[in-house]
């Protein structure tokens, strides 16, 4: 979902507001899980901001001299970075560094649905290719008009999916002077420079996030501990419910459309789930990697031990049946309802809400009260 979608989201609704108090935030419980958390997302963007500087890299060795070996190294970039990055998505969504209303990039980093037209049409152009004009473009005069981030690299890597069993097979020709199609050069450059400002983006984010600094993070531990508490619930709330089992998985359900699969030139869109379910995860527990600390289940588990052990369950349990939808997601979609794919997406759907009421009653727990819509 683009930031202006989000947001009007929120609007329309989706709330979250202070409840009641509770020892369980009381400043010396919630402060070490409020500076965990702090840590654990400067962790994730570090490791997304590494893997997004290896994929600008495959990609300049490609543009340099495109071949089908150094095409195939620039796509497996792309897939490696998307792992981290989705596991991030879950520090979203309540207007922090990556999607605050004015100055937020996530709409440069990560939106979709592309009209892959838009982006053939800025590369057909004459307009010289800057990466001031490739941001300019980006969703101008329609949310689909999706010029810059991940998957505008992902369609000018893989080229539109036209295949039932795989995903889309753009040959490296594309890139080659003097071969159909034409503007290969322009293609090339914008391909450099599209994911150049991916890695800007994403390095002004983690910036944001870094200790010591007079930046986002100071101010985030600064704050009363119910506070932030809020704001973490308020992304695994929002990601769980809204964003995941409704924008990313529910419509490509109702619809039966390729075009509303998160990463559908690249049928990555498993991966990608699964990485926002293991990002939710994280972060109630309190790690990323090798590295754990506070989570909120410290909190939860203080005050409500069988809500913890709910909670942890529902987390897994969304994982789990994320992982047990066959491959491709745009073609487990298709079918009656009673077809084993779309029982699969329905189950993890289903598996998602649920994890997301869970939250609901782990905020009541802490003294929080979520309004979902």
């Amino acid at each position: 979902m683009t930031k202006q979608g989000w947001l009007a989201l929120m609007a329309a609704g989706t709330l979250f507001t202070a409840g009641c108090g509770t020892n369980a935030l009381e400043e010396s419980r919630a402060r070490p899980v409020v500076e965990r958390y702090a840590a654990l997302t400067y962790e994730n963007y570090t490791d997304v901001v590494k893997k997004t500087e290896a994929l600008h890299t495959a990609v300049e060795v490609f543009v340099a001299d495109p071949t089908e070996t150094k095409l195939a190294g620039a796509r497996n970039a792309w897939l490696d970075a998307r792992a981290s990055y989705g596991q991030s998505e879950a520090f979203r969504f309540y207007g922090g560094p990556i999607d605050d209303e004015d100055t937020g990039p996530e709409g440069q980093i990560n939106a979709w649905p592309l009209d892959e037209a838009y982006i053939d049409g800025i590369i057909d152009g004459q307009e010289p290719l800057t990466q001031e004009l490739i941001t300019s473009m980006n969703e101008r005069d329609g949310e689909t008009n999706i010029s810059s981030g991940y998957h505008a690299i992902e369609f000018l890597l893989w080229g539109k999916d036209e295949s039932d069993t795989g995903p889309g097979n753009r040959p490296y020709t594309d890139f080659v002077d003097g071969i159909t199609p034409t503007n290969a050069e322009r293609r090339r450059q914008y391909l450099s420079l599209v994911t150049k400002q991916l890695v800007e983006d994403l390095e002004s984010v983690r910036a944001a996030w870094a200790p010591g600094q007079d930046n986002y993070r100071k101010t985030f531990v600064a704050e009363a501990p119910k506070e932030a508490v809020l704001k973490i619930l308020t992304g695994l709330g929002s990601l769980s419910g809204a964003e995941l089992a409704g924008e990313r998985m529910t419509v490509a359900y109702d619809n039966k459309d390729q075009e509303d699969e998160h990463s559908c030139f690249s049928d990555n869109t498993l991966a990608d789930l699964h990485a926002n379910a293991v990002g939710i995860q994280n972060v109630y527990l309190g790690r990323y990697g090798g590295t754990d600390g506070a989570g909120l289940d410290e909190l939860v588990a203080a005050v409500d031990p069988k809500l913890n052990d709910e909670m942890k369950q529902r987390l897994q349990a969304s994982i789990d049946a994320i992982q047990a939808i066959p491959a491709p997601f745009d073609q487990a979609i298709m079918g009656n309802d009673s077809s084993p794919g779309r029982q699969k997406v329905k189950a993890a759907i289903d598996a998602l809400r649920a994890q997301t009421e869970t939250l609901v009653d782990v905020a009541t727990a802490l003294g929080i009260q979520l309004n979902l819509e």
